[in-house]
């Protein structure tokens, strides 16, 4: 049984201008959409028509609201550019697939285990956009229903021969089950578009499904006492069987969590808690908690006895929505500022660090130095977050999640606003005696880095290494979506050779780059059994090649970075893109 007796929630106020922000988590916007209904509906309350939107109201009320809102709006599919084919959702497999094409050798050594990556999978063919008589609303790429992908290693102890099995399965949280069973689009999109079609699509929602947004556990997969769930920062996380992949259920910690839950906790150093948090619209902003017995997890700040926490101008803001601005907005020349707790802290014991306006999606590692906490990630300074305000609707479609315009676009080079799109990894110094902070690019222009990963067994412990993947620029620029052409892995204490990057302290990076227009994603390290130094390993990571449309599984020895993979595996159908993946140990089944 999971022990949460040591759980303990703390209020903090992470935003600053009164309004809630959006912190280095690009899910996070999930977060703040699922609960942004509440200060609507006080509005509304306050109008003369007084609505009630209790439950029995609600019951008795769905089929006229669903005629309503199938007489109003007009869903649509969003096109797919010929690009983005790999962002295009596919069938669950729903059964183990034993896998015979193998290129190369698995390590004798590689640790049994599972292989999962979680990421986007559409219902009904693909997000949607609507049109009624209040404008238009369309799907943002980061939306769709979550499908995890599983690659099972298995080695026979006698023979020592490898037996890897592939399955793929829809998370089916209680949204998800309920627009099966309509089967069809029932959701009406409430993120992207007119300010009066996001409204009216906010309040339709939450009146016949009493929340504004689907559940939609599509961004991260964890481990948590033995027991592993799929996460998206909007909800809480779902109990994943992981041999058959089947859904559970919530998982609220016992009872003790009741608000949305990161789809990146994070593992102290030393004590083995679980440090997580939620985000709202309402204040509290952010609830902090700790749990006692946790194992592995990733990306949230932590150090040995600190909880890090990171507040950029990327806001999500429903009063602007309602006087006709953006419902999402970056300011680069707003404030930014990293806030470093104790551990058991509240929000009284937060010191907050001014750093340089940036957009940090991803934290790489945090650690303690003498009186310096270090804080490195991958900076950027726009947000990739698109918005649809100032657009000419009437003149713009939404293709594959990117509202874009219906007019020919002739793009070769980065815009300007690829440049500030562009990722660099970045350290923060933040001394703690002095309140006086050291920031400084650790790489250069060559590849922008994102997706960062270390050697678990160094959460918030000082560390040598790390890895990323990389940025493809022209088949990202083509697609108008992120693609992965490659990982690179980062040396910390070492100095890049390269003269111009010496000049700038810039730190030596080795690029491990695929062939053709071969695109990765949900890489993650693999800790080598016994291995003595931080580096012993290999990244494994899921790659398609959109010339053949082949998915397959590279497995890359860290110690050999730039050298061809050591294991080519093909799997049985197309993988789409995604977000993060992890490898954790199998548990034996009694």
């Amino acid at each position: 049984m999971t022990n949460t007796s040591a759980l303990m929630a703390f209020h903090v106020n992470c935003s600053v201008q009164r309004r809630p922000s959006l912190f280095q988590n690009i899910h996070r916007l999930k977060t703040r959409l699922s609960s942004s209904y509440k200060p609507l509906l006080k509005e509304l309350k306050q109008l003369p028509m007084q609505l009630d939107v209790s439950q029995s109201i609600r019951n008795a009320s769905v089929k006229l609201l669903d005629a309503l809102v199938d007489s109003m709006f007009q869903f649509a599919d969003q096109p797919i550019l010929s690009s983005q084919s790999n962002f295009a959702p596919v069938d669950e497999l729903n059964e183990p697939f034993v896998i015979t094409s193998i290129e190369g050798k698995i390590p004798d050594d590689f640790p049994e285990g599972v292989f999962i990556r979680n990421g986007p999978n559409p219902l009904f063919g693909g997000l949607k956009s609507t049109t009624s008589m209040f404008g238009k609303t369309g799907h943002m790429w980061i939306e769709g229903e979550g499908m995890l992908h599983a690659l099972y290693f298995d080695k026979e102890s006698d023979s020592g021969n490898w037996t890897v099995l592939y399955n793929s399965r829809h998370v089916e949280t209680e949204t998800f089950k309920l627009e099966k069973k309509r089967n069809k689009p029932s959701f009406l999109p409430a993120i992207e578009g007119s300010s009066p079609a996001i409204l009216t699509s906010y309040l339709l929602n939450m009146l016949r499904f009493g929340k504004v947004n689907k559940d939609l556990s599509n961004t991260n997969v964890f481990e948590h006492s033995g027991k592993f769930y799929s996460i998206a920062e909007n909800h809480l996380p779902q109990e994943i069987d992981i041999f058959s992949l089947q859904a559970l259920g919530d998982w609220d910690i016992n009872g003790a969590w009741h608000r949305p839950f990161t789809a990146h906790p994070k593992t102290a150093p030393g004590t083995g808690e679980l440090v997580v948090f939620g985000v709202d619209a309402m204040k509290p902003y952010m609830e902090v908690g700790v749990v006692s017995d946790a194992p592995l997890s990733h990306d949230m700040g932590v150090t040995e006895r600190y909880n890090v926490i990171i507040d950029f101008p990327l806001t999500i803001d429903l009063h602007r929505l309602i006087k006709g601005g953006p419902l999402i907005k970056f300011d680069n020349k707003d404030y930014a500022r990293i806030g470093i707790m104790p551990r058991y802290g509240d929000v009284d014991s937060v010191r907050w660090f001014a750093v340089e306006p940036n957009c940090t999606f991803h934290i790489l590692n945090c650690f303690e130095e003498g009186a310096e906490v270090v804080v490195r990630g991958c900076r950027s300074l726009e947000s990739i977050i698109s918005e649809s305000y100032g657009m000419d609707l009437d003149k713009s479609e939404w293709v594959s999640g990117r509202l874009r315009s219906k007019l020919p676009v002739q793009q070769s080079t980065f815009s300007t606003n690829d440049e500030l799109l562009f990722c660099r990894f970045y350290e923060w110094r933040l001394n703690m005696k002095t309140g006086e902070v050291k920031e400084r690019n650790l790489t250069g222009t060559k590849f922008s880095l994102e997706f960062p990963m270390i050697n678990p067994s160094f959460n918030g412990l000082k560390n040598k290494f790390g890895y990323t993947q990389i940025v493809h620029e022209p088949a990202s620029i083509s697609s108008g979506m992120p693609k992965f052409g490659g990982v690179a892995k980062l040396f910390f204490d070492e100095t890049a050779t390269w003269e111009g990057e010496q000049a700038e302290g810039h730190i030596k990076v080795e690029y491990h780059e695929f062939e053709g227009n071969t695109f990765c994603t949900g890489s993650a390290f693999v800790p080598k059994e016994g291995g003595l130094e931080e580096d012993d390993g290999w990244i494994i990571t899921f790659v398609h090649d959109e010339d053949t449309d082949t998915s397959k599984v590279y497995i890359i020895d860290t110690n050999s970075f730039t050298s061809e993979p050591v294991a080519k595996i093909t799997l049985p159908c197309r993988v789409p893109y995604g977000f993060h993946g992890a490898f954790m140990p199998i548990p034996s089944q009694d």
